[in-house]
């Protein structure tokens, strides 16, 4: 393999391993997630038109916070189904449903560009800051269209520029800079992929979505401190771990004393307010389908 040339195999490979071995952090940081995702979660189902009843599809769903926002608007008349290529992380998703008594969310492991669905089975379809991971989301866009019944909507978010999200890209460029990393390979996907303006509705358009719509919000993340952004990060960012995994450990501490150096411009007198904005974008299936169930080849 040309070192110049992006694996998506070894790149899926990897980051499952990360989910697997990040599951625990990233749970255990739920509630965090859940303040600071969460408003941007319920316009995501507003706009996905996540309603008493409905069956919901989500995909990569991690350790499941917008599905638990989901299950609770569709009732227990309802359906989720929460999906995602890492077993540990979905476990932690099942035993937070049934702490909340949220029987109606069933989860599965399933590589969100094979999703192995009944055509046409979904009332609606959701994504959290997930889609920008997959090496195809061409395909995994497509197969979300296929499990949708026509006329349904699919909603996804994702992270804007890295200039507006400065929580999470000045680690990753400090990262790249001390551990030596050439930048991103062409077609290489990551958490800036999908945020320029335009790019995540002009994908749902590509994949067959109609009426796509595109919103902007701002998601500051707040902490009490930089510390603490760093702690969080540390601990349950998989990503940054692999970027780190060249160095040996008191070269990764140095980085992340640095890091934080870097995030304290961010601490003021109400903590640490960590710059971020978040793209919000859905599409419709169309009612009629041309030439039947869509193919993912």
């Amino acid at each position: 393999m040309n070192a110049t040339q992006f694996n998506p195999v070894l790149y899926k490979t990897t980051t499952q391993q990360q989910w697997q071995s990040a599951a625990k952090a990233w749970n255990d940081w739920g509630d965090t997630l859940g303040t600071w995702l969460g408003p941007a979660t319920e316009t995501m189902l507003d706009m996905a038109k996540v309603n008493t009843g409905a069956r919901v599809l989500d995909v990569a769903a991690g350790a499941g916070g917008q599905s638990l926002q989901a299950a609770v608007r569709i009732g227990a008349g309802g359906y989720v189904l929460a999906t995602d290529i890492s077993s540990n992380i979905l476990d932690y998703a099942a035993a937070a449903a049934r702490a909340q008594g949220l029987f109606q969310v069933d989860v599965r492991v399933m590589d969100g560009e094979d999703l192995a669905l009944e055509p046409g089975s979904f009332d609606a379809a959701i994504s959290r800051v997930g889609l920008i991971y997959f090496p195809d989301q061409q395909r995994a866009l497509k197969g979300i269209l296929n499990a949708l019944k026509p006329g349904s909507w699919f909603a996804a978010i994702v992270y804007s520029t890295p200039q507006n999200n400065a929580f999470f890209s000045l680690p990753v460029s400090l990262i790249r800079e001390r551990a030596a990393l050439p930048p991103p390979l062409a077609g290489q996907p990551g958490p800036f992929s999908l945020g320029s303006p335009g790019v995540l509705r002009q994908a749902l358009a590509d994949a067959g979505f109609e009426d796509a719509e595109e919103r902007v919000v701002a998601a500051p993340l707040r902490l009490s401190s930089a510390s603490e952004c760093v702690r969080f990060e540390r601990e349950s960012f998989g990503a940054l771990h692999q970027m780190l995994g060249g160095l040996d450990a008191p070269a990764q501490d140095s980085v992340w004393s640095e890091i934080e150096q870097a995030l304290a411009r961010y601490d003021g007198a109400d903590g640490f307010v960590g710059p971020c904005e978040l793209v919000i974008a859905a599409g419709r299936r169309p009612l009629q389908a041309s030439g039947g169930p869509q193919t993912l080849a």
